[in-house]
């Protein structure tokens, strides 16, 4: 795991003798594993096996008489050149943020400038930004871990509450972390720090619930996406690359990761790059794009090894599913391109999901890739030092569902004929199919004429129904899933089997967001963007979890300009059938790359459900275990009968939601991790003397925040 962390003290700027001591006592603590970008009185630190060329650091001019300098850090993979960046430097010492966000990349920038210092996140939420009160002053990481081991946070059990009942509800998660007392920064936004003071700031501009922003020609538009997608991928192969064996040196321990964890992260993914080859249209466009890109096709640049080098695809072959030959042969017939060398992965037992759970590292959070990490961990080990892959795609590309509301705020009801046709075509012919346009054209007028403060309360009501039996009816399908996103919140699939008690305080929370005062957006681009954002959140912990030492994963569908030229989409270009399949094709046009292989774009044939339900089955004796006296249940989130029951349902056919099931056993197992994890993430005379929630998760606590 790999994380930028620093404070901001009040004592460094006031010399009261209360603050002195403080600021004394935080300079003697230190992140395990770290190197240090700069240091007092308000240090920053790296932590982690970051590549030489992933850290930079710009200053200017040394100002007279000892006064703070002007400096900005970046962390990650970023395009711009020095001298971009100290412009970038310059206007963000008079307060402008979102050009720091414009840079092709996947990046996290850190400036100080004088007494202030800003810490500005991206807008996806792949690369989030948490802060905690500490040291008469804030201490910011973009990760919540070290944080909470700083301050020795304990468990925030009503998080944990609304992460289960409400995962793409951001009213029910507000700004909290599974720790107390840490908190995170939206998505698009910046933490400022200056004098002991704290500040929220957001830097993109948001629409309203009645007005969209300024439209762009769906040419145009399109045109962004291609010119920044192909930019993303330009940025990480015109970067300075390291071969795995010339990276610097382990850092050390790392907190979580246990010795048989370190020992399986030995062994280096080969050089150069590579990229996921599923079918997809998403994969496949970068895969040719890092392959083919005008100038020199076929090489990529850093590696010493000349033209002619050839893109390390690989194809994940699920061997035990049904109707995986189309899949290949789409991935044969792109790898039939002489710039990429394929590679075929053949999943056995040990790739099917909740395989190896007892391996895996803590992570940051809980998310419900965590009973998928050693699947994807045999994938990537396949992969290259820099390995892309097509995440973010559909959350960026495609169009929500609740964008027909959007569609109705703006009189454009005709653009609702392709996407109910769709519908239709993929339910079975009945006699209720011919009802199913008139439908979604009432969900979708009632949800555009709900407002926000109804919209957050209705669903409150309704979460203290969803674990009844009668609330567990509902559609299933293309239809069911659009009919139930078409609402301003909605349960998670985790919902039906929490307590009673646990879903009384999330609907509290959203109950009390309702009556806050916002700057409410458009309900299709609300629910958009939250989607997003959970999105990226469960892929970063992928990360962590899956992590191969020395790999790079790269997802340029979640970059800041990527994200940003998406957006500038029309809800009528969304809303047809394959758009995203069109505007990839004008991408890869733009690219020079024309003649696309037979079946590209098509949508791969594999069934996610049976692979969880293989999986679920496998491993039954493992969960059972793992459920016979469940942190959660001591936790008062769930009953431990209720969920064995649920397991073993599910493992014998039964339709039950399988994605509830992952995100149950997900948080389970990592309380477990949590609880179970030796040393903290600091050392140092004045380190924190016992690591995050010590004593473990209380019984029956209150789960009000």
């Amino acid at each position: 795991m790999r994380w930028l962390v620093g404070w901001s003290s009040i004592a460094a700027h006031f010399g009261t003798a209360g603050a002195v001591g403080a600021a004394d006592e935080g300079r003697t603590v230190h992140p395990v594993g770290s190197q240090l970008l700069w240091g007092d009185p308000d240090p920053l630190w790296a932590v982690g096996d970051w590549r030489p060329d992933e850290v930079r650091v710009v200053s200017l001019d040394q100002p007279p008489g000892g006064a703070p300098a002007t400096r900005m850090a970046i962390l990650g993979c970023c395009a711009a050149s020095d001298d971009e960046l100290r412009a970038g430097l310059l206007s963000a010492r008079g307060g402008a943020l979102r050009h720091l966000t414009s840079w092709p990349g996947s990046y996290t920038a850190v400036v100080q400038a004088g007494r202030r210092i800003t810490v500005v996140g991206d807008l996806a939420g792949a690369r989030p930004v948490f802060h905690t009160p500490w040291a008469n002053g804030t201490a910011y990481a973009t990760a919540a871990l070290p944080l909470a081991d700083l301050i020795e946070a304990q468990l925030d059990i009503g998080h944990l509450a609304a992460l289960l009942a409400c995962p793409e509800t951001p009213e029910a998660l507000r700004d909290s972390t599974p720790y107390e007392g840490v908190r995170r920064i939206p998505p698009g936004h910046a933490l400022i720090l200056r004098e002991g003071s704290r500040e929220i700031t957001g830097y993109e501009p948001v629409a309203s619930l009645a007005v969209a922003g300024p439209r762009i020609e769906a040419d145009r538009a399109v045109d962004g996406v291609r010119d920044a997608l192909i930019e993303a991928v330009r940025a990480r192969l015109t970067a300075p690359r390291h071969a795995p064996e010339t990276l610097p040196p382990d850092p050390g321990p790392v907190p979580g990761m246990g010795p048989a964890d370190r020992r399986a992260r030995r062994g280096a993914p080969a050089p150069g790059i590579g990229a996921d080859l599923s079918g997809g249209s998403a994969s496949g466009t970068l895969a040719l794009l890092a392959a083919g890109l005008p100038g020199r096709p076929g090489t990529v640049t850093g590696h010493g090894t000349g033209a002619g080098e050839r893109l390390l695809a690989v194809t994940y072959n699920d061997l035990t599913e049904d109707g995986r030959e189309a899949e290949l042969e789409r991935a044969h017939a792109i790898a039939d391109d002489p710039r990429l060398h394929h590679v075929v992965v053949a999943a056995g037992e040990e790739g099917l999901p909740y395989a190896g759970l007892e391996n895996g590292p803590l992570t940051d959070e809980p998310a419900p890739s965590l009973v998928m990490a050693e699947r994807h961990r045999g994938r990537l080990a396949s992969g290259s030092a820099d390995h892309f892959t097509g995440a973010g795609a559909r959350q960026v590309l495609d169009a929500h569902p609740a964008r027909l509301a959007d569609l109705l705020l703006d009189r454009r009801r005709r653009h609702l004929l392709r996407p109910m046709a769709a519908l239709a075509r993929a339910e079975r012919p009945s006699a209720q199919s011919l009802f199913i346009p008139l439908t979604v054209y009432r969900a979708a007028r009632r949800l555009a004429r709900t407002p926000y403060r109804t919209g957050l309360e209705t669903a409150a009501d309704h979460l203290l129904e969803a674990n009844r039996p009668g609330a567990r009816e509902g559609g299933t399908g293309p239809l069911g899933a659009s009919l139930a996103a078409l609402t301003w919140s909605r349960p998670g699939p985790a919902a039906r089997w929490l307590t009673g008690e646990a879903l009384a305080e999330v609907s509290v929370r959203l109950t009390d967001a309702a009556t806050r005062p916002v700057s409410v957006q458009r309900p299709g681009e609300a629910r958009a963007r939250a989607a997003l954002a959970r999105y990226a959140s469960d892929q970063r912990i992928l990360e962590q979890a899956a992590e191969v030492r020395s790999q790079r994963l790269h997802a340029p569908f979640l970059d800041n300009q990527v994200v940003r030229a998406c957006r500038d989409l029309p809800e009528s270009l969304r809303v047809r059938p394959g758009a995203r399949a069109e505007i990839l094709r004008t991408v890869l046009a733009g690219a020079g790359i024309h003649q696309l292989p037979p079946g590209w774009g098509t949508p791969a044939g594999a069934s996610t459900t049976t692979t969880a339900r293989n999986g679920l089955r496998a491993s039954l004796p493992q969960l059972l275990a793992l459920f016979d006296a469940p942190l959660l249940a001591d936790a008062g989130l769930v009953e431990a009968r209720v969920i064995r029951k649920a397991l073993r349902a599910a493992s014998e056919g039964e339709p039950l939601p399988l994605d509830g099931l992952a995100d149950l056993i997900s948080t389970e197992l990592w309380l477990r991790r949590l609880l179970s994890r030796r040393g903290t993430c600091w050392t140092g005379t004045a380190a924190p003397r016992r690591r995050a929630v010590p004593g473990g998760v209380p019984l029956r606590p209150s789960l009000r925040p």
